[in-house]
């Protein structure tokens, strides 16, 4: 059950039992998919997704009696149109564990599945990959003993038509005491604060490790922009932190901002690897309201960061912090950007209730 991937473990025999949530099953049980009628007859593709998820609505995707643990999670929405323009951000993802009040994973769909600025891409990783057009899946294990419970609610201003998904899980017998749970938030700040340090994650209790980054950068200010410093404040760490790292481009693998000299131009250069990678970047917006308009864009830039085989282990508490610092031909410099990000990590339950998620309009790419 531990790793993502298991290819060296394949010869060895697997307890529990496999088990999947779609349109098709609802409730995952034995010998109870594909029964919704179709006109192509019995068992035919009758109800391959969700349909009509008014505006509002919170819709419970999947309500698993545990112990088990959820192994992959597929979704897909529809591709952009003028109406859906920011849907990706307007429909939010939460998970529930074991009967808890508050959710230990909430994110803008989009952002979950590093794919920020309500846009898609490829993403190529181990634990998170989407693949055309809009498949999103994610690997991360989540486990839990008495119940799981995933929900979506849309905060579009329209009804969303259809809604495609999938949770693949394996039910339990029993789960190990030292079992930790999964989960991931979603944060912004419009403006960062100069001479800040920009907040990933704080307000952690517990016995844990972090697993993860993804953030969605948007440049507001000219030159370069990734000199900024990770920080890891881990146990008790107040002024500075135990582990504190060497620029933003550096945390994510990278070197030399990314980018190369073509014919004079700089041109980034976007890549996908297992653990980090820079998938998404972009001056322009195409999409059809746009053709009215011009179609400039503030630079936007999409990176993630998996710490699978370099987990920051923490046992009371852990905050993570970006400082917020450019580089020009004067040196450094602090500056201002829009940054969102989604934190993943594992912990001990109970865990602290997360601040309130920022409102729809709030959410909205610039």
């Amino acid at each position: 059950m531990n790793g993502f991937g298991g290819i060296s473990d394949l010869t060895t025999a697997k307890r529990g039992r496999s088990r999947s949530v779609n349109a098709e099953n609802p409730t995952g049980e034995k010998g109870k998919g594909g029964m919704a009628p179709s006109n192509l007859g019995p068992s035919r593709k009758g109800s391959p997704c969700l349909r009509n998820l008014a505006s509002g609505s919170v819709t419970t995707l999947a309500d698993i009696k545990g112990p088990g643990v959820i192994n992959h999670i597929w979704i897909t929405v529809a591709d952009q149109t003028e109406k859906d323009y920011y849907v990706l951000r307007d429909l939010v993802l939460r998970m529930y564990w074991d009967d808890e009040e508050t959710p230990s994973v909430e994110s803008p769909l989009g952002d979950f599945f590093c794919c920020g600025f309500a846009r898609d891409c490829i993403v190529n990783s181990l634990p998170i990959c989407v693949v055309p057009a809009r498949g999103f899946n994610c690997y991360f294990q989540m486990p839990f003993g008495k119940r799981a419970r995933i929900t979506l609610e849309n905060q579009h201003e329209t009804e969303l038509e259809c809604f495609f998904y999938q949770v693949d899980y394996l039910e339990l017998d029993e789960q190990p005491e030292d079992t930790l749970y999964f989960h991931a938030q979603w944060r912004r700040e419009k403006l960062t604060q100069l001479q800040k340090d920009y907040t990933i994650l704080d307000g952690v209790k517990g016995r844990g490790h972090y697993v993860g980054t993804y953030i969605a950068h948007t440049s507001l200010e000219r030159y370069w922009y990734g000199e900024g410093e990770m920080k890891f404040y881990i146990d008790g760490d107040e002024e500075y932190p135990t582990i504190c790292g060497t620029g933003m481009e550096d945390y994510f693998g990278g070197s030399w901002s990314f980018a190369k000299q073509v014919d004079g131009k700089t041109v980034e250069q976007n890549y996908n690897t297992p653990f980090l990678g820079y998938p998404y970047y972009s001056t322009h917006d195409e999409r059809a309201w746009s053709a009215y308009h011009n179609d400039d864009t503030l630079p936007q830039r999409g990176f993630y960061r998996w710490h699978i085989l370099d987990p920051i282990l923490f046992e009371e508490d852990l905050r993570v912090t970006l400082q917020q610092i450019g580089g020009c031909h004067k040196g450094n410099f602090e500056r201002q950007d829009d940054v969102a990000s989604v934190a993943y990590w594992y912990q001990s339950e109970p865990h602290q209730a997360f601040a309130p998620l920022l409102k729809k309009e709030e959410r909205w790419p610039r």
